[in-house]
């Protein structure tokens, strides 16, 4: 059942009350009226009217009692449902409720949070997912189980094994060890806030730091930054750092669409969904130094 909503309403003489308004339910609606026998119905407003100075109090007290009905109802139809037809794989523990650990793999960390009400514990150092949201586990089962095969470390050592020496290998060290220069290519005559969040093509939401004045080389730029060459007018290297979680969440969304021109440009002013995913990735970062600080002290 949808939450209902209440709010406070003038009725007939400015009686005091509270309105209801959810989704049609017919066991809801019959436990609805014996908690709130005065209640009426209004075709009009399709909401009910519950009199009374406390009525806001008093609904908001039984929503609270049909949310934990409605979730020991779903996890009772969960534990069904796995019992029949369950999941066996490694990656899947089966307590009080289910708890998945797998390699990290951004495939299987997009697909738990598309979960309703799967929940990351750090303390257990895994996702745990209520019964009632079995069924949309399993749905997405068969994606998360491949890609945590897929990130297993003797996987991940086998492939890079095999893809020593290839083409695609030398490009993928030549991107690590540019990143690892932290500088980027900025057009002369439109320069980006020094200190500010802004997005970039080549390495997400990062913050300058510092415009060195020095000219990028045609050969740097076609070999790690060929967009950069469609530019007309030089290029300078910037130097850059990656944005923290404080400095993310200050950071406004940009107002309007993102235009070709900046896209040419090379950085623009954050999308809000740019601006979720790195302040999500910030908080995971985050969470990941804190526990290792807190190994370390013992």
């Amino acid at each position: 059942m949808e939450r209902p909503n209440a709010h406070h309403v003038p009725r007939q003489g400015n009686a005091p009350g509270a309105e209801a308004r959810f989704a049609f339910d017919r066991m809801a609606i019959e436990r609805f009226k014996r908690a709130f026998p005065r209640a009426r119905w209004s075709d009009e407003r399709k909401s009910w009217f519950v009199p009374g100075k406390t009525a806001t109090r008093r609904i908001d007290r039984w929503l609270a009692q049909e949310a934990e009905l409605l979730a020991l109802h779903g996890d009772s139809k969960g534990r069904d449902a796995f019992a029949f037809d369950p999941i066996a794989s490694s990656y899947l523990e089966v307590s009080d409720d289910l708890r998945v650990r797998t390699p990290y793999s951004k495939t299987v960390l997009e697909e738990l949070q598309a979960i309703p009400r799967a929940s990351w514990d750090d303390e257990l150092r895994a996702w745990r997912v209520p019964f009632r949201s079995f069924e949309e586990l399993r749905r997405r089962w068969p994606s998360i189980e491949k890609a945590a095969r897929h990130a297993e470390p003797e996987e991940r050592k086998r492939r890079r094994e095999a893809a020593r020496g290839t083409e695609a290998h030398k490009a993928s060290k030549m991107r690590n060890a540019e990143r690892r220069r932290h500088r980027y290519p900025l057009p002369a005559e439109d320069l980006p806030p020094l200190g500010r969040p802004v997005a970039t093509a080549q390495y997400g939401i990062v913050v300058f730091i510092e415009v060195t004045g020095e000219l990028a080389e045609p050969s740097d730029l076609m070999a790690s930054y060929p967009n950069a060459m469609r530019r007309e007018g030089n290029c300078i290297w910037g130097r850059w750092r990656s944005a923290a979680l404080a400095e993310l969440v200050r950071t406004w969304p940009a107002p309007h669409r993102l235009g070709a021109d900046e896209l040419l440009r090379g950085w623009w002013q954050p999308t809000l969904a740019e601006l979720r995913v790195a302040r999500r990735n910030a908080r995971s970062l985050e969470r990941k130094n804190l526990c290792r600080k807190v190994k370390s002290a013992g």
